[in-house]
């Protein structure tokens, strides 16, 4: 007998979720169905995500609610389109074995005029976010007058995301004698007041402690410069050749530019932020949950109600600024009473924030190093290998062209078979990892990764690898950061791998290349026109090499730098150099310190042709 019949679930929902595989009810479904089932309590249900939280509320609704009828009877509010449709496929699973149950998801990006047609038709559940919701009642295109049950789903990030005036004007339009069932995987004090101003005295149920993490998540760091946060993201990802993954960056365009640099590089990625239509939403959804995609880049709030089976792994290419969002990231894996791993990407100057967010969920980190190159090669050399071993062989397809693959190996000894088939993946990565630099930062690299981070990596003797270069395109050509990469690998006919920082402004942008490269770029591009214009390539400067010698000037590779009195001259926002355009200005004064000069040495105010404002 399945147990949720002992829990007052009748046989026909009973029927229909053991289909769906549930045999037997999570902690809060197992706690909170009694409860809700006599339909007379307010109600505030604190457990992590991944939990069942869905089943917990829609199971009852299903119990509760007048079928014969068709009105609204329930109103479900939660906070991303993408938990909408969630929890109205979830629903409308546990009842397919019911008559007469009419569920609607009501969000944003899809056609109002289509969920207006249904909702006239009929319905008796709503599952809708605020925005949405609150349009169609502004139409009065739906009466909730006779709703009984309303449940606030994630109701900590409907309020993160400014829902509150949103819910209050949804609120006010349902009867005050309705029961409120609240949701919710941390209790910050403003889901406290909201389940203070809109209910009487709940029944409060929490799985576990308040804000706590599941305790199935492993969790790690590890501490990198900020300059090779991407490539040891990469290392991670290749040291876990099994990875199904969602990553989670701060903004939208890191998240697009990330997934961009992946795809670029050869990986199985798309991203998932709000600048996407709901087509293209869906588009990637779809291909994540058929697992043609291995890895998920997205905002948070994109990722809110990414309900995927058997994700391995959660990685916060930048921590949140919210501390409790980290615990709805990390519940992303870990589903259903599975294991999982969430990983931080830091740098130093963070590891405080590592250090709150223990204390908020109530488990330690482990500190994690970069694997190495050949750490790598042969995690990915033994997962081919294990891939091959368990391969399912298709005899009666495969038989017709044994005899000529069995010809084609004739000269081939066992041996020499075998390591051919491993050298097929193997060697693509011992090409790519051979003399792979050690990505871990010093555990006394705060100040210098605060201060130098974002500059082009540097060999042992402290002589930079990348020049840094001047293009006359930015951001009013319509380039970022990865068109823009596109573009110069496109024309130089480099790889993109050997591109480091790129940093794109108004009407100009600058980029990294390995010294190796400079002439390559510098000569490809020389005839090249963009809309009409030629297109200019010059040596910036900030990333080459110089040499302090105690005094007098050095210029190298275009770049001047002022020593001795004066120190360096940088490309600084506050003062010092800046080249815009390839117009080069100094505010430094010089060694007797006798005003603004400029590279001729002469005071500017000798020169007032030259004077600009700052």
């Amino acid at each position: 007998m399945n147990p949720f019949i002992n829990l007052g679930i009748r046989h026909d929902i009973v029927n229909a979720i053991s289909e769906l595989g549930f045999e037997n009810p999570t902690p809060i479904q197992e706690q909170s169905i009694p409860v809700l089932l006599t339909g007379s309590n307010d109600f505030v249900g604190l457990a992590q995500t991944g939990t069942g939280k869905t089943a917990a509320f829609g199971l009852p609704l299903l119990e509760l609610l007048d079928f014969e009828v068709n009105h609204p009877q329930a109103l479900v509010l939660c906070p991303t389109r993408e938990l909408c449709l969630q929890i109205t496929n979830d629903i409308k699973n546990y009842a397919k074995k019911m008559n007469n149950v009419n569920v609607v998801a009501v969000y944003g990006g899809a056609s109002i005029q289509d969920q207006l047609r249904v909702i006239k038709r009929g319905v008796q559940i709503v599952v809708a976010t605020p925005g949405r919701m609150l349009d169609i009642i502004n139409r009065k295109a739906i009466d909730f007058s006779q709703v009984r049950f309303v449940v606030l789903d994630e109701a900590d990030e409907m309020l993160n995301m400014g829902f509150q005036e949103d819910i209050d004007s949804i609120l006010s339009t349902t009867p005050d004698e309705k029961k409120t069932w609240l949701f919710s995987a941390t209790m910050p004090s403003e889901v406290r007041r909201i389940a203070k101003k809109y209910m009487t005295d709940p029944f409060e149920l929490t799985m576990g402690e308040k804000n706590t993490g599941n305790v199935n998540i492993d969790h790690e760091y590890y501490v990198v410069r900020a300059r090779d946060k991407y490539a040891a993201f990469k290392r991670i990802v290749d040291n876990n050749p099994e990875i199904f993954g969602i990553v989670f960056c701060r903004t939208k365009i890191e998240t697009q530019e990330i997934a961009e640099a992946l795809i670029k590089d050869g990986y199985n990625a798309d991203s998932l932020h709000g600048d996407l239509s709901q087509q293209q939403r869906d588009k990637v959804m779809k291909r994540y949950r058929e697992r043609s995609l291995q890895l998920l880049i997205a905002t948070d709030v994109a990722a809110r109600g990414i309900d995927v089976n058997d994700v391995t792994h959660v990685i916060n290419y930048s921590l949140p600024d919210e501390i409790e969002n980290y615990t709805h990231r990390s519940g992303r894996t870990a589903r259903a009473g599975k294991t999982g791993v969430s990983i931080a990407i830091i740098n130093s100057k963070e590891l405080g924030k590592i250090r709150q967010i223990e204390r908020t969920i109530g488990k330690k980190f482990v500190k994690g190093e970069i694997p190495t190159g050949f750490d790598v090669c042969e995690k990915q050399l033994f997962a081919l290998v294990h891939k091959v071993h368990k391969v399912e062989v298709n005899e009666s397809q495969i038989e017709q062209y044994i005899p000529r693959i069995m010809l084609e190996f004739a000269e081939l000894t066992k041996e020499e078979v075998i390591k051919r088939f491993a050298s097929l993946e193997f060697n693509r990565f011992l090409d790519y990892y051979k003399n792979a630099p050690d990505l871990n930062a010093p555990a006394d690299d705060s100040r210098r990764d605060g201060e130098r981070g974002e500059r082009g990596a540097r060999d042992a003797g402290g002589k930079s690898e990348y020049t840094r270069l001047f293009i006359n395109l930015g951001s009013v050509d319509e380039f970022n950061r990865g068109d823009l990469l596109g573009y110069i690998c496109n024309n130089s006919k480099i790889s993109g791998r050997t591109v480091g920082k790129i940093d794109v402004k108004g009407v100009y942008s600058f980029f990294e290349v390995s010294n190796g490269d400079v002439d390559q770029v510098v000569n490809n591009f020389k005839g090249v026109e963009f809309k009409g214009r030629e297109v200019r390539i010059e040596i910036s400067g900030e990333g080459t090499s110089t040499t302090r010698t105690g005094g007098g000037e050095r210029r190298e590779g275009g770049y001047q730098r002022r020593e001795g009195g004066g120190g360096f001259n940088r490309e600084r926002s506050g003062g010092g150099e800046r080249r815009e355009g390839g117009f080069n200005r100094d505010r430094n004064k010089s060694a007797g310190g006798g005003g603004f000069r400029d590279f001729s040495g002469k005071p500017r105010e000798e020169r007032p042709e030259r004077r600009r404002r700052f």
